[in-house]
């Protein structure tokens, strides 16, 4: 499912916790990547660390920012909003970013340490479907790949 970006936000569907059950693991990533698997154009998410877990998950933007990280995703998201020829609305600003809230829900399908996506830089990749822009619910995050009732 490709995600349509409006105004530098993601277009979101309500959410409800009650209403995905199966969903009990989330993992924490850093803003910009958060939103960029969250809007459909980032579909790898890299780690030093491999998994066995496969299944769905939440993706939790964490309470830390990175300025340095921001400015190497802005150009690749640039590279790939002129590559891709799709109407993809402007990384909204680095202070704009929502931190410290599930933002989105997917479906974690492979571990890899080789992708031919732009995105990969490895060691490994958590290979990332289904991918659905959910309204933010705010709650603390942790390392690793972790339980919600954690």
């Amino acid at each position: 499912m490709e995600s349509e970006l409006k105004a530098g936000s993601l277009i979101t569907v309500p959410h409800d916790r009650k209403s995905m059950p199966g969903i009990t693991h989330a993992i924490s990533l850093v803003q910009p990547w958060a939103w960029l698997i969250a809007s459909g154009v980032k579909r790898i998410e890299n780690r030093t660390w491999p998994t066995k877990y496969r299944g769905p998950l939440y993706i939790h933007a964490s309470k830390k920012q990175s300025k340095p990280d921001y400015e190497i995703a802005w150009a690749l998201y640039e590279h790939c909003r002129r590559r891709s020829g799709r109407i993809l609305d402007l990384l909204p600003p680095f202070h704009s970013l929502t931190r410290g809230a599930i933002i989105a829900t997917a479906n974690l399908t492979d571990c890899v340490t080789e992708h031919e996506s732009m995105w990969f830089f490895g060691p490994y990749g958590f290979v990332l479907d289904d991918v659905i822009p959910i309204k933010p619910f705010f709650r603390n995050g942790a390392l690793g790949i972790w339980r919600l009732d954690a």
